[in-house]
Formats: C-alpha cells, structure tokens, sequence
C-alpha cells in the first residue's frame, strides 16, 4: 500500500473519529474545531502528495517530509503550551472554589447550621470503634 493513500485514510478516519467524539458530547466544540481544521489541512495531502512539495518549495524547504515534521513539532509545543495554560487556570479556579467552601463551611459552623464533625469522620470514628471492641 503506498505511502499517500495510507494518508490519506488515516486523515478520513482520525476525522471520523472526531466527530464520532463530537456527537457523543465526549470533546468539547473549542477543540474538535481545532482538530477539525487539521485533519481538514492534512487529509488532502496524503491524496495530493504533490501539493505538499509545492509548498514546501514555496516555502524554501527542501522537502515537503521536513515541512511535516516541522509543522508537526510546532503542532506538539502549541498544544502543549495551551494544555499547561489550562492547567494553570483550572488549579487557580480549584483553589478559589476550595477557599469559598471553607469559608462557607467556617460561617455555617459559625452560626450552628453545620455539624462539627464531617460524615466521613463520623464513620472513621465508628469504624476505629469497631475495631477496637
């Protein structure tokens, strides 16, 4: 099977696959138009090989195989960077929804409207009982 129509079904499937992720509501929109536009750019490269030398040259790349490789490097360290971005927000907004529970659960204990012990201790507390009778 030569190189470019393995490609290219590679391209249609991982394209499938995103929109099979899609509709299943388990890849949120913001990233399946990103992946969406990648396999849109790269599915027709495997069926127009040519096109990808063309470029290449246009370019001043030797060859279209180091454009690839190039392309697929920035790819990685992009997708990288917005993960690690991601990261970053979702722990800042973690430690404000912790501090905005222990402040909640400080006034409701404050006020007598929760109980001093946590049901997870209680039943801690009710198991060492256990084990110890």
């Amino acid at each position: 099977m030569q190189l470019s129509i393995l490609t290219s079904i590679t391209g249609l499937l991982v394209l499938g696959y995103i929109l099979e992720l899609l509709r299943r509501q388990q890849l949120r929109e913001k990233y399946a138009a990103i992946w969406l536009l990648i396999g849109l750019l790269v599915a027709p490269l495997g069926f127009f090989p040519d096109l990808l030398d063309s470029t290449a040259k246009r370019l001043g790349v030797a060859s279209g195989a180091s454009l690839v490789l190039f392309a697929g490097f920035v790819l990685i360290l992009l997708v990288s960077l917005h993960l690690s971005w991601e990261a970053s927000r979702l722990e800042a907004e973690t430690r404000t929804l912790a501090e905005d529970v222990a402040l909640i659960r400080a006034h409701l204990v404050a006020h007598g409207g929760y109980p001093t012990s946590t049901p997870r201790a209680a039943a801690a507390d009710a198991i060492d009982s256990e084990v110890l009778s």
